[in-house]
Order: C-alpha cells, then sequence, then structure tokens
C-alpha cells in the first residue's frame, strides 16, 4: 500500500565517492526552522537586555560618581561649617569674658572702649580676616581691662583703664594634676564620636582633694544623671559659675558657702568616665567657656 507521507531527501557524498541518503519528514523540518527561528529571536532578545545592563551600569557609574563626588563637597562644607561654629564660639566665650570684665549695665566698671568695639565688630575682605581682627580686639579687651596695659598703642585705643578685681574670677587651680582633656570639639573616648567637650579633664588619682576655685554658693552637690555622676557647682556670682564632676566624694551640700581654696569633694570616676580623673567647667552666664583662660600658670 504506497504511502501519503513526504520526505525531504538529503544527498550526503561520504569519503571513497560513496553517497549517502538521509530522508527526513518534511514536518521535522518545518519544526527545525521554527526552533531556528525562535533561538534567533532568543539571542536578539538577549543581546538587547545586555546592551540595556550596559547602559544601567553606565548610568549607574555616573550616578555613583556625582554621589561620591556630592560626598566629597558635602564633608568639605561640613568641615567648613565646623570650622566657623567652633571659631563663633570662640568669639561668643571672648564676648561674654568682655562683657563680665566690662561690666554691662553697672557704674563700677569701666565703659566699653569704642575704638576696641570697632575693631571687634568691623566686616573684613574674608571670614578669616574677620575673625582674627574680632578674636584680637576680644583679646585685647580682656587683657587691658584685667592690667593697665603697658603698651602705649593700647593705652591709645583704652585711655582710661582701671585694674580689675580678680577676686571675683575663680583662676585657682582645682587640684593639681595633667590636662587629659581639652576644651572643644574632641572625639569622644567612649562613643568614638565628634561631640564638644564643655571643660577640662585633669588627671589625679583616686581621693585626691578638689578645692573650690573662687568664693562662692554651692548650687548642686550630689549625683546627676547627665553622665557626669558625682557634681559639685557653685555660683561665683556676677553670671560666673564652675562645675566639679565625677567626683567619688562630695564634701559640701546645696546652699553652703565655700572660700577659694575650701575642699568640696575627691576626685573619683562616677558617670562616664575611663579612669579617675576630675571634669572641671567654667560658666559665664551659663555658657561654658574655656577654663584655660581663668586658670593660672
Amino acid at each position: 500500500m504506497p504511502s501519503n507521507r513526504k520526505y525531504y531527501t538529503f544527498l550526503i557524498v561520504a569519503p571513497h565517492g560513496r553517497l549517502r541518503k538521509i530522508q527526513l519528514p518534511h514536518y521535522a523540518v518545518h519544526l527545525a526552522l521554527v526552533i531556528g527561528f525562535g533561538a534567533l529571536i532568543g539571542l536578539a532578545a538577549l543581546a538587547n537586555s545586555y546592551a540595556r545592563m550596559l547602559l544601567k551600569v553606565a548610568n549607574y557609574n555616573d550616578v555613583r560618581n556625582e554621589r561620591e563626588a556630592l560626598k566629597t563637597q558635602y564633608q568639605n562644607l561640613e568641615s567648613t561649617a565646623s570650622s566657623t561654629n567652633a571659631k563663633l564660639t570662640s568669639l561668643e566665650s571672648l564676648a561674654s569674658e568682655v562683657a563680665l570684665t566690662y561690666g554691662f549695665g553697672t557704674n563700677s566698671r569701666p565703659a566699653l572702649p569704642r575704638a576696641l568695639f570697632a575693631l571687634a565688630t568691623q566686616s573684613n575682605a574674608t571670614l578669616e580676616a574677620s575673625y582674627n581682627a574680632s578674636s584680637y580686639a576680644f583679646n585685647l579687651m580682656k587683657t587691658t581691662a584685667l592690667s593697665a596695659p603697658p603698651d602705649p598703642m593700647i593705652r591709645a585705643l583704652v585711655p582710661s583703664i582701671t585694674t580689675f578685681d580678680r577676686a571675683a574670677i575663680p583662676t585657682l587651680w582645682p587640684l593639681h594634676g595633667q590636662i587629659t582633656g581639652g576644651f572643644g570639639e574632641r572625639m569622644d573616648p567612649l562613643s568614638g564620636e565628634e561631640a564638644v567637650h564643655a571643660g577640662v579633664d585633669i588627671s589625679a588619682p583616686k581621693g585626691t582633694d578638689v578645692e573650690a576655685t573662687g568664693d562662692g554658693v554651692v548650687l548642686e552637690a550630689g549625683r546627676h544623671e547627665s553622665g557626669y555622676g558625682n557634681e559639685v557647682i557653685i555660683d561665683h556670682g556676677d553670671g560666673i559659675s564652675t562645675k566639679y564632676a565625677h567626683l567619688s566624694a562630695v564634701y559640701v551640700t546645696a546652699g553652703e558657702e565655700v572660700t577659694r581654696g575650701e575642699v568640696i569633694g575627691a576626685v573619683g570616676m562616677t558617670g562616664r568616665s575611663t579612669g579617675p580623673h576630675l571634669h572641671y567647667e567654667v560658666l559665664v552666664h551659663n555658657t561654658p567657656v574655656n577654663p584655660a583662660k581663668f586658670l593660672g600658670k
């Protein structure tokens, strides 16, 4: 019985002149063509996907480079802002000390010299120049108010000067020891993050006597939850106060009057502390200022 199936016949010339005949049904050839066409479409899709991926990678690299540039710019701006804030804090501290020294609102202190005031507030071509001029003027005001200036130029700027009573400022060292932490911005020894240190740390053995740096009245005495542990705060009048923190013992009570050099506590490491030391602050109208400006040599 004859077959109605159709075949595609392929003749293959083998070595030595021999012929080989291969017959494939027509549907097999059609199927192979469909598979080949599908594979071609798949390859085209893969190529298109790969090209789009390359484009995305290029865009990602551009975005990453822009991000790094913005990050660097932000860090530079942050550094500039931090430096500016530090200078502003320094000027504010000096201005507070000058205001206290010249006794604004009282008749017992010399008037603020207008020549120095103009120098302190004038604008200059650059921020650095303005800061240097203001810092120089404020320091000059403080120096000339505390002692008679030998420099003729200073006498010309401040024609009438009276000697300021040093007893009103806590200039006594609270104890003898080495300063292990300065005033201002620093790396927090416990958290490792940048933080503002509002005073100075003076290292000494545990139990070392801590003395009041000036006459005053005890405002606070005892445990404090701010991280300073046992602390004493003394009001010296005229807006000046001092803080003594991380104490192992407190020998005074709130409301008690103390005199310059009186023992008020003992060195310890209560609160957030890495070792026995005294954290000492000087505040002018509740604003921390650098204690080094008051401590005698």
